[in-house]
């Protein structure tokens, strides 16, 4: 099978490539940025046509934390929906009959019943601070089943929790929370800081998934042929981000005082996914948050990633 994995160098696609060589898949098509513009709709449909691959996996998105959404959002609703529009729609037109478009919890309404079913999507107003985001993933999700409809394609929606590990993003502004805390307790740890700074209250309750669960959720359904076509991907086990501080400072032995600046926005007050669907078709989550974080921060020290 011919596998073309766009967005193969972010967090998640390499994750999926690295599970994909390990399952010894050998046919996987890849390609660099400067080799192809996502956003060249032109471009991407002459190149799905020439590639003429057997299965697609979107995991290219233009993605960041709290401020970076509140920020940039224009950027964030115009690239997300011109990259997915491009390999969905190029996919259709190449013939591809089978496709998984990665999506973001954050579609869910901001005051969703807990946990998330699949089914709570559009019952309620999106959290503010990443709505362009949301609503870009919305539109995906909402594009793969209308031509799952007419055109009796095979385009799964795979939705993740919070997600963590290897290859993450650690800018202070623009990363998610987790990474955020983890470069924070580091510089704690070598710059012998006494004050770990966390942003809003601490009350949010999060649910957080490691990458390498993603990417095993992703070659599961790749082979399944599921009724679902929209189907949550996570623990459903969650934590304040207090809890998650706590455990960071924990694990690297700090002796610090976690101050919170609730001056900033504590974004969506609970979020954890049902992932009964997943579970029911015979997926679930394999790594634990303690050998997670270890994996990832062992990364982190190898890379030298905190200093880039």
């Amino acid at each position: 099978m011919k596998i073309f994995l766009a967005g193969h160098k972010g967090l998640v696609g390499s994750a999926i490539l690295r599970k994909l060589i390990e399952k010894k898949y050998k046919n996987i098509i890849t390609v660099d940025r400067k080799n192809l513009d996502l956003l060249n709709q032109k471009k991407v449909f002459q190149f799905l046509k020439k590639k003429k691959p057997d299965f697609v996996i979107i995991a290219a998105a233009k993605v960041g934390g709290i401020y970076h959404n509140s920020k940039d959002g224009a950027d964030f609703i115009y690239e997300n929906l011109q990259i997915q529009n491009n390999l969905i729609h190029g996919s259709f037109l190449s013939n591809v009959k089978k496709l998984i478009f990665l999506g973001s919890s954050c579609i869910y309404p901001k005051f969703s019943k807990q946990p998330i079913k699949e089914k709570y999507l559009l019952t309620g107003k999106l959290e503010e601070t990443n709505s362009p985001y949301a609503t870009a993933k919305i539109a995906g999700v909402k594009m793969c089943e209308a031509y799952n409809k007419q055109y009796k394609t095979k385009y799964i929606c795979l939705m993740p929790t919070n997600t963590y590990g290897p290859n993450d993003n650690y800018h202070y502004l623009n990363s998610h929370f987790f990474p955020a805390l983890i470069k924070k307790a580091h510089e704690c740890k070598t710059r012998k800081k006494k004050i770990l700074t966390v942003w809003g209250s601490g009350k949010p309750l999060r649910e957080l998934i490691f990458v390498e669960d993603i990417a095993d959720a992703c070659l599961f359904f790749m082979k399944k042929n599921t009724k679902d076509f929209l189907i949550n991907i996570g623990t459903g086990r969650e934590k304040t981000i207090r809890e998650y501080a706590n455990f960071i400072v924990k694990k690297l032995n700090l002796k610090v005082k976690i101050k919170f600046d609730k001056s900033k926005p504590d974004g969506v007050p609970r979020k954890v996914l049902d992932i009964s669907l997943a579970k029911k078709y015979g997926w679930k989550p394999k790594i634990s948050l303690d050998q997670g974080f270890d994996i990832t921060y062992k990364d982190c020290l190898k890379s030298k990633i905190f200093y880039k």
